[in-house]
């Protein structure tokens, strides 16, 4: 369904669940860079009235799920802790080269938001697969749906901007690019470390 190049070791949920407030802290922050990242597509590209209308949906949501995440944490005794900066999206940011094309700009973009989103579905569905705790399990069973709809909708909009090929192709080479990245990582309590 999403087409990632590399599966996440089980063993990675082992890791979250001894380190929990950590990976909600991640979580709720990738949650919040998300929805910040949405506003910034909106500000760039705020003559693409579909886009615009897109991602203001998305926005709302990926900040109602910023406030699901630090719900569960306090119900949990867990109080967010402070962001770290994610080297799984500056190492994403590194594949496209840098343009002052607009529309060439807004496909990258787009691509790498498509990855992202894929790759946290891919993440939540493994932590729940593999975690001893029913609510948590429960919980990220539930948002699973929502990444996977990011996730399609941004790849979607990639390929309403640019050729299908071109777009497949680029995608295609971005996804060999992220799994030999993610082949190093599964060893901290991150959602993409």
């Amino acid at each position: 369904m999403l087409g990632l190049k590399s599966t996440t070791n089980p063993e990675w949920a082992k890791i979250v669940e001894a380190n929990l407030g950590a990976f909600l802290t991640d979580h709720a922050f990738a949650e919040q860079k998300a929805a910040a990242g949405g506003f910034s597509l909106i500000i760039s590209y705020s003559e693409e009235t579909e886009l615009v209308k897109a991602l203001s949906e998305y926005t709302i949501e990926e900040t109602e799920h910023f406030k699901l995440v630090h719900d569960f944490m306090t119900a949990r005794g867990f109080k967010l802790g402070r962001d770290t900066k994610s080297n799984y999206a500056a190492h994403l940011l590194k594949f496209f080269p840098k343009t002052k094309d607009r529309i060439e700009s807004l496909v990258s973009r787009c691509l790498i938001a498509a990855l992202i989103e894929a790759r946290s579905c891919e993440r939540f569905k493994t932590l729940a697969d593999y975690t001893s705790d029913k609510e948590l399990e429960q919980f990220y069973r539930d948002l699973i749906a929502s990444e996977a709809g990011h996730y399609s909708q941004f790849l979607k909009f990639a390929k309403s901007y640019q050729d299908k090929n071109v777009v497949d192709k680029k995608w295609d080479e971005l996804l060999t690019y992220e799994a030999i990245y993610m082949e190093t990582q599964g060893k901290t309590p991150l959602v993409h470390g």
